[in-house]
């Protein structure tokens, strides 16, 4: 650990880019993402304090995050105030998405001349627009990132927000029903990035795209999302995989043999592709159905066109989603064929 105690007993002003092309001489068993987290939760520099912030959010490390943003808040520098107040914002949506309603304005009201916090601000804003599904909205960043890059000299830092947009784009053309595009970005992802918890949610967004063309393809995405989520102890994606994803895949491909899960929505659908449809409307009907797949899949139960326009235009003009809105669609050209 030479490399490492010599910078943490020096006074050493590094970016993290350089920080870790020193961890590239350090011989130790840790990787250099593990000494790079713990040299951000370590160091006292002002760089290091803020742009540490960023590492741990893109690589997962949110308990880390959580001590990092307390000691930005408590900070002499204002600068360093502003960034953790962003973090606490992203953190904070992550834990309740409804909140993006009331800290969307907060944001608009943020005016600053650091290029790099314009940025950080731009793809908070982008998360307040997805928790919104407002993913309309997400095509401004899209559109207009490059320039925002262009006025950042810490490439390691760009890198990460590069990232981001990436994972923004995934979202953004799966919505518009493009299929290609949105792999594409996926398995550039996939490719670049080690972080287990960007691998996992990636998978889930590959699986779900193969909705409507192959269950062994989906299948393959989602199963190693779920083995990745395990391995590094994801609860809620193990969670999300197991009783809601890989449930809706196989009942959508008519494969239910030996499926169960506790969520209620899926249930129903399980049920449907049994032919097992009033035990399906009894299951929704319990239901407050405030999403556009229950209303979809009591539609389908009952065969009602009606039902299956509402979950089509429910689909379209409140959550912009162009794929799942085939859903119904298909549904609807089944009845009237």
């Amino acid at each position: 650990m030479e490399v490492y105690g010599s910078i943490l007993s020096t006074k050493y002003v590094l970016t993290l880019e350089q920080l870790q092309e020193f961890f590239l001489l350090e011989d130790s068993s840790e990787s250099i993402t593990e000494l790079t987290r713990r040299f951000c939760l370590q160091s006292s520099s002002q760089d290091i304090q803020k742009k540490g912030m960023e590492f741990l959010y893109i690589h997962g490390y949110f308990d880390d995050l959580k001590v990092l943003i307390k000691k930005n808040k408590e900070s002499e520098h204002f600068s360093n105030n502003q960034w953790a107040d962003i973090y606490q914002i992203m953190m904070d949506l992550k834990k309740n998405r409804e909140l993006a309603f009331t800290i969307l304005p907060r944001l608009n009201q943020l005016k600053t001349s650091d290029p790099e916090l314009v940025c950080l601000i731009e793809l908070a804003k982008a998360s307040c627009y997805y928790y919104m599904n407002r993913v309309d909205k997400l095509g401004y960043i899209l559109a207009t990132y490059q320039q925002l890059f262009s006025a950042i000299d810490d490439r390691l830092l760009v890198s990460y927000f590069r990232t981001r947009i990436r994972q923004i784009s995934i979202i953004y053309f799966l919505k518009r029903n493009e299929m290609i595009t949105a792999r594409k970005f996926g398995y550039q992802i996939l490719n670049e990035m080690l972080n287990p918890f960007i691998h996992a949610d990636i998978h889930i967004k590959l699986g779900l795209s193969y909705t409507f063309e192959s269950l062994e393809q989906g299948m393959y995405h989602l199963s190693e999302a779920l083995r990745i989520s395990k391995e590094y102890q994801f609860d809620k994606a193990v969670n999300l995989i197991e009783q809601r994803n890989i449930p809706f895949l196989l009942a959508h491909f008519n494969q239910v043999e030996n499926i169960s899960t506790q969520d209620k929505s899926e249930q129903a659908h399980i049920e449907i592709a049994k032919g097992n449809n009033g035990k399906a409307i009894e299951i929704l009907n319990e239901l407050p159905l405030n999403t556009p797949f229950q209303i979809y899949y009591l539609g389908k139960a009952k065969q009602d066109k009606q039902l299956l326009i509402k979950s089509y235009l429910y689909f379209i003009e409140k959550q912009g989603d162009h794929f799942f809105s085939k859903l119904p669609l298909y549904e609807l050209k089944q009845l009237n064929s």
